[in-house]
C-alpha cells in the first residue's frame, strides 16, 4: 500500500500516535535506520498505552529483531518482552549468535516469527534491525511482515511531515518501493528531533556491557568436544578461532542458555555460562565473539583478517618492475606487527616486517629491494640475513645508498662471513664526498656459540676498530622490551639461519574502561604500554587528569594483555633429520612460519642435490612444528604455470597451508 503521510504527528507524540493507530489489539512493525529512534518510540508507545489501560487487561509486548543492538535480553538473539512496572521484562529470547542481520536474514526471520507466535491479545511492537539498503534489507523487510502477522508499518524517516518544501522523492523513506508494496497500510512517522545515529563503537560498547551484565556471575563449564551437535557456521577446529566465540544450547528450537568460549583443547570445551545455565548436547555458533579489545563484535572468519595477498601501500610494485612476474605477495599480520613477503612467493626473498606503533621496520634476507621505498631504508633497525647466496643478499647496495646521511646504526645478523661480504660491498664504492655521512652497520656473524660483531662505516678513513664478541644464549639475537628474535642453525651445504620473531605481550587498550575511567586517548597510552612490557609494574604514570597511578592498577583496569604470538621465517635447507629437528623446534607453536617449498615432491633428486625443500618436506615440517598458518614462499620458477599443483602438494601434508585465490582472498 501507498505509504501515508501524516505531518501533524511525530515520534515525540506517542498520545495522538495512539489515538490514531492503537485502539485496539494491533501488531504494529517500527521500520526505520539505526538511529531513527525505534526502539525509543516503542518504550514511549508502551508507557502510554499502560497509562490508559489502568484495569491491566491489555498487554504490551515488544519483539526486538535487532541482535546487534537489543533494547531488552542478550545481543546475538531476538528477544521477546512484555511492559510491565514501568519497563520492558524479558519474557523468552531465541539465539542467532550474530550480531548481523542482513547476512543471517532467514535464522533472524524464523526467530521472530516463532516468538511473536506466542503473543495473543494487546499490542505487539517490533522492533526492526536498521538495514534499509541492498537486496537484503528488501527481502528482510517483506519477510518480517507475515512471520509476525503484521498489520501496521510505523516507517519512521527524518523527512516525513518536517519541511512541507520537500519534494516527493526527498521525503520518500528508506525502501519507498518496498513500503507500497506491502498488503499492510504503512505510515510514515517523523523521527524525533532528539534522535541520534550511535557510532559503531558506541554500539559496541553497549552491547558489550548487556553482555557482561547477561553472563554476570558466571560459572565455567566443561563439554566434551565429540558429542556435541554443530549447528550455525562453526569455525575450523583449532583452538584460536572459538576462543571468546559466543554459543548457544538449543533444545529443539528453543533456546536454553548462551555462553562464551574460553578455550578449546584436548576435545574439552571450556565454556562460561550464567549461574544455573542449562546446555544441551546441541551447540549453535556463527560470528558473534569478543574482538582483542574485549568487546562484542561480528568476528571475522579465522584466518581471513590476519593473511591476504594483497601488498600494503608501502609495498607496492615499483613502476619500473611492474612488468616482472613474481607471484602473488603475501601479507600477514601478526599482533601489532605486519609482515610482507616484498618480492612474492617466487622472486627475491626479502620479509618485510612493519612494527606499526614504532615507525619502525625488521628484513629478513636482502633479495632484490626496488620495490620498497626508499623511506623504509631509513626506518630499518635491523636486518636478520639467512645466508650470503645473491638473491639473498644482492639488495645490500639498496640498502646502502638509501641509508646515506641517515643517523643511528642499521645493524645485521647473519651467518660466518657476513662480515666480510658487506665489506666487500661497501669497498666496492667510492666514497669521497660522503665524509661523516656515511651509514653506519654493525655486522653480527652467528660462529656456533658466539656472536661476533664489527662496526663498518662507509667513507670513514679511520682504523677499522676490532671485533666485539658475546655469548650466542639460547638462540637469541635481539632482546628488548617487547620482541625478541632468536635463530636455529641450519645446513644448505653452507651455513644457513632460521629466524623466530617473539613479541613477548599483546597489549589492548580496553576504549569501554577508559571511557568509564573517564580518561582520554592519547600518547600516555604508549607509555602505559612500554611499562608493561618492561615490567614497571610499581612505577608511578602520570596521566592527562594531573593524577598519578601505579601501573598494575592501570594494566588490571584498561588493558587487555594475551601472550605474543611468532612469525618463524626459514628458507634454503636441506631436507635433513638435524634441520628438520631444529627448525620444527624453533617453530613449534608459531603463529605463523613463512618456509620454502622450492621443490615438488617429484623433483626431489633436484632438491637433494641443491639443498632444498620438497612441497612435502615443507608442509610436513609445519604440521609437525603444529603451526597456525603455512605460507610457502621460494617457490622455483619452473612451476609458475602450475602453481596450484604446488599448493595442493603442501597442503596435503599441512591443512594450515594458505592459498592464494584469484582476487587477493586466502583459501585455508
Amino acid at each position: 500500500m501507498t505509504p501515508e503521510a501524516l505531518p501533524p504527528l511525530t515520534a515525540d507524540q506517542p498520545a495522538g500516535l495512539v489515538d490514531r493507530w492503537l485502539a485496539g489489539d494491533r501488531r504494529v512493525l517500527l521500520f526505520g535506520p539505526t538511529g531513527s529512534g525505534k526502539t525509543t518510540l516503542a518504550r514511549a508507545l508502551a508507557r502510554e498505552l499502560a497509562r490508559r489501560d489502568t484495569g491491566g487487561r491489555r498487554p504490551v509486548w515488544y519483539v526486538g529483531a535487532d541482535p546487534g543492538s537489543p533494547l531488552v535480553g542478550v545481543p546475538g538473539s531476538v528477544s521477546l518482552g512484555r511492559w510491565r512496572e514501568g519497563g520492558w521484562r524479558l519474557e523468552a529470547l531465541a539465539a542467532l549468535c550474530t550480531l548481523d542481520a542482513a547476512r543471517f536474514r532467514l535464522p533472524l526471520v524464523a526467530a521472530v516469527a516463532g516468538l511473536a507466535s506466542r503473543v495473543g491479545d494487546g499490542i505487539l511492537l517490533v522492533d526492526t534491525p536498521g538495514v534499509i539498503k541492498g537486496v537484503a534489507a528488501a527481502e528482510l523487510l517483506a519477510a518480517l511482515v507475515p512471520a509476525a502477522s503484521i498489520d501496521l508499518v510505523l516507517a519512521l524517516t527524518p523527512a516525513a511531515g518536517v519541511d512541507p518544501a520537500l519534494t516527493p522523492a526527498s521525503a520518500a523513506p528508506p525502501l519507498a518501493r518496498e513500503l507500497s508494496a506491502l498488503s499492510v497500510p504503512v505510515t510514515l512517522i517523523a523521527t524525533s528531533v532528539q534522535a541520534r545515529r550511535p557510532s559503531p563503537q558506541q554500539r559496541a560498547r553497549q552491547r558489550t556491557r548487556l553482555w557482561d551484565a547477561y553472563l554476570g556471575a558466571s560459572t565455567e563449564r566443561t563439554l566434551n568436544w565429540p558429542e556435541l551437535r554443530l549447528l550455525g557456521t562453526p569455525p575450523r577446529l583449532a583452538a584460536e578461532a572459538w576462543l571468546g566465540k559466543q554459543v548457544a544450547f538449543l533444545d529443539a528450537d528453543r533456546t536454553l542458555s548462551l555462553g562464551e568460549v574460553l578455550g578449546l583443547d584436548a576435545g574439552r570445551l571450556r565454556v562460561r555460562l550464567p549461574q544455573g545455565a542449562v546446555t544441551s548436547g546441541t551447540l549453535l555458533v556463527r560470528d558473534a565473539g569478543r574482538d582483542a579489545a574485549g568487546l562484542l563484535r561480528s568476528v571475522k572468519p579465522f584466518a581471513g583478517e590476519q593473511v591476504h595477498y594483497l601488498p600494503p601501500p608501502d609495498v607496492l610494485p615499483d613502476a619500473s618492475l611492474a612488468t616482472v612476474s613474481t607471484g602473488p605477495r603475501p601479507l600477514v599480520q601478526v599482533g601489532t606487527a605486519t609482515a610482507a613477503l616484498v618480492n612474492g612467493i617466487l622472486g627475491d626473498p626479502l620479509l618485510h616486517l612493519r612494527l606499526r606503533h614504532q615507525r619502525r621496520s625488521l628484513l629478513f634476507d636482502l633479495g632484490e629491494g626496488g620495490r620498497l621505498p626508499t623511506r623504509i631504508a631509513h626506518q630499518v633497525t635491523h636486518v636478520f640475513i639467512s645466508h650470503a647466496h645473491a638473491d639473498h643478499i644482492g639488495g645490500f647496495p639498496w640498502l646502502l645508498r638509501a641509508r646515506i646521511g641517515e643517523e643511528g646504526v642499521c645493524h645485521l645478523f647473519g651467518p660466518p662471513g657476513l662480515i666480510d661480504h658487506c665489506r666487500g660491498f661497501i669497498a666496492g664504492f667510492l666514497w669521497d664526498r660522503i665524509g661523516e655521512r656515511g651509514p653506519v652497520f654493525a655486522v653480527t656473524e652467528v660462529r656456533g656459540e658466539r656472536l661476533v660483531t664489527a662496526r663498518l662505516r662507509a667513507g670513514s678513513s679511520a682504523p677499522a676498530a676490532p671485533c666485539q664478541e658475546a655469548d650466542l644464549r639460547e638462540g637469541v639475537l635481539l632482546e628488548e622490551p617487547g620482541l625478541k628474535v632468536r635463530c636455529a642453525q641450519l645446513d644448505h651445504g653452507t651455513p644457513v639461519l632460521a629466524f623466530a620473531f617473539e613479541p613477548s605481550l599483546r597489549i589492548n587498550i580496553r576504549p569501554e574502561a577508559l571511557t568509564a575511567a573517564g580518561l582520554p586517548p592519547g600518547p600516555w597510552l604508549t607509555g602505559l604500554k612500554q611499562a608493561i612490557l618492561k615490567g614497571q609494574y610499581e612505577s608511578l604514570l602520570n596521566l592527562p587528569d594531573g593524577n598519578r597511578r601505579r601501573v598494575a592498577e592501570l594494566m588490571a583496569e584498561l588493558t587487555l594483555v594475551q601472550p605474543g604470538e611468532s612469525l618463524v621465517y626459514a628458507t634454503d635447507l636441506g631436507d635433513t633429520p638435524q634441520n628438520r629437528d631444529r627448525l620444527i623446534a624453533l617453530a613449534a607453536g608459531a603463529h605463523t612460519l613463512v618456509c620454502e617449498a622450492t621443490f615438488l615432491t617429484s623433483d626431489r633428486a633436484q632438491a637433494e642435490r641443491t639443498g632444498h625443500l620438497t612441497t612435502q618436506a615443507c608442509g610436513e615440517i609445519a604440521q609437525a612444528a603444529g603451526v597456525r598458518y603455512l605460507i610457502p614462499c621460494h617457490i622455483s620458477r619452473r612451476y609458475e604455470a602450475e602453481i596450484d599443483r604446488v599448493y595442493a602438494e603442501i597442503a596435503a601434508a599441512c591443512p594450515q597451508t594458505v592459498i592464494p585465490r584469484q582476487g587477493g582472498a586466502v583459501e585455508e
